[in-house]
């Protein structure tokens, strides 16, 4: 059987991949493998706004009971709350029902182990073969010890929010801050938070319907956010996605500031601060160059992991550094939380732009983003690693990085899921990439034929 979990727990068409059926194994056997020797183990469930979250919700929590777990159930709520109020309230696992950024079809179940941390590939692959292995061994429970469920959804918004507020030690008095909450997960939470620290909000995409989640708004769609912020005459927008894991700002020029800029800005803050420690951002190979040269600058070293915050995270842990992150502005502060934190990463932006005194686009102005040409090569599955060994591409990628003379970079990226070798080229000369990017994609392709 293939692997059920992805990189980021079980995702697919609600209904149809991810059935009611997968929702309560799933519950049942997370809760056998999450919380073993626990005493009357305790799971914190929470869910974004799509319409499908009720069925798996169900279904999930009816899994969890019957293996004689409680189920706390908090509603619809961020991914990055779930990660918090499972240590907070001293849970045994959370779970999220959500599918992030995705279209309202999809929808996803990801688990939290009791620190608050995504589960490892190995906790993953014994949660499937507890399914595969159709429950062998596993006790079901009778009369008082079957798990009961408990709605827990007010009180734990209120706590999430308090949370949040915590991390900055200034109000937003004077701020104009506009939100675009994708009409998912934040569209409480991170507007009372806001008026709470005495910001004045506006706000759209917050009036979800279970079918609008993402729906040319948010994160992904941040253009409506871009005029927004102008006609209003803010200082900063804010555009989440489905779950609120991830947060990009707008400037009060309109301009999108991505996760790459948001991590050049709170790197130097934070820094300036004394909170940086070891003076090291964690970014993925794809970041732009400009962030490298930027935090070079404030003499703060990048180091790279592989695309996905999971790997982003694992190299924040394993090392102790506080920063790092995405450029789709999936930010990772592990002075306050153990995942990507989309209100708290716009909060502390707010309070940046309110103790520098500073406008969001004088900021950003510590960057400058290089140009960056994708183009992708269509080659089988067998032949993906074709640039490594062929001595001709080898040759030409090495004549590339000789042109690029230190101001640019190549990087080459076999795709995990389709037949195809994408060929990045990031410099100065938009022109020049364009044509030595698809070069090489063209040599690529013809070593195949």
């Amino acid at each position: 059987m293939h692997r059920m979990f992805g990189t980021d727990g079980v995702r697919g068409i609600a209904n149809k991949e991810l059935t009611a059926e997968l929702a309560y194994k799933l519950g049942k056997a997370g809760a056998v493998v999450l919380t073993e020797g626990a005493h009357k183990p305790k799971i914190l469930v929470g869910m974004d706004t799509r319409i499908s979250g009720d069925m798996l919700e169900s279904a999930l929590v009816s899994g969890i009971l019957s293996v004689g777990a409680e189920a706390v159930c908090v509603g619809v709520i961020p991914t990055p709350a779930v990660a918090h109020l499972t240590r907070k309230y001293g849970a045994d696992a959370g779970v999220v029902i959500s599918a992030s950024h995705n279209p309202v079809e999809y929808n996803g179940i990801k688990f939290f182990n009791s620190q608050g941390y995504k589960l490892s590939d190995e906790l993953e692959d014994k949660i499937q073969s507890v399914i595969e292995n159709n429950f062998e061994g596993v006790p079901l429970p009778t009369g008082e010890d079957i798990g009961r469920k408990v709605e827990e959804a007010g009180e734990a918004i209120g706590d999430y929010i308090e949370f949040a507020k915590s991390t900055i030690d200034i109000d937003l008095k004077g701020l104009k801050v506009a939100l675009d909450c994708a009409n998912g997960a934040s569209y409480i939470t991170s507007v009372k938070a806001f008026k709470d620290l005495g910001a004045q909000v506006y706000v759209i995409n917050n009036d979800p319907d279970g079918i609008n989640i993402n729906k040319n708004c948010g994160s992904t769609h941040p253009e409506e956010l871009m005029d927004y912020v102008v006609k209003k005459g803010c200082d900063l927008g804010l555009a989440f996605d489905g779950d609120a894991d991830r947060c990009l700002a707008v400037d009060e020029k309109g301009n999108l500031i991505s996760g790459d800029f948001t991590m050049a800005i709170l790197g130097k803050h934070l820094k300036n601060k004394g909170k940086l420690d070891k003076d090291v951002v964690v970014v993925t190979v794809m970041s732009n160059l400009g962030l490298d040269i930027a935090l070079k600058k404030e003499n703060i070293r990048t180091v790279k992991t592989k695309v996905g915050d999971r790997y982003v995270l694992e190299e924040m842990v394993k090392e102790g550094y506080k920063l790092g992150g995405e450029q789709s502005g999936h930010i990772i502060m592990t002075d306050y939380n153990t995942t990507g934190d989309g209100l708290v990463t716009g909060i502390q932006m707010a309070a940046v732009v309110k103790e520098s005194g500073k406008t969001l686009s004088q900021l950003a102005s510590m960057m400058k983003e290089l140009p960056q040409v994708l183009a992708n090569a269509t080659v089988p599955n067998s032949k993906k690693n074709i640039y490594l060994e062929d001595a001709e591409i080898v040759g030409e990628i090495k004549k590339i990085e000789a042109k690029l003379d230190g101001c640019g970079r190549v990087l080459i990226r076999p795709s995990g899921t389709e037949p195809l070798v994408r060929v990045m080229l990031e410099g100065e000369v938009q022109s020049e990439l364009d044509q030595m990017a698809h070069g090489l994609a063209a040599l690529i392709e013809k070593k195949d034929k």
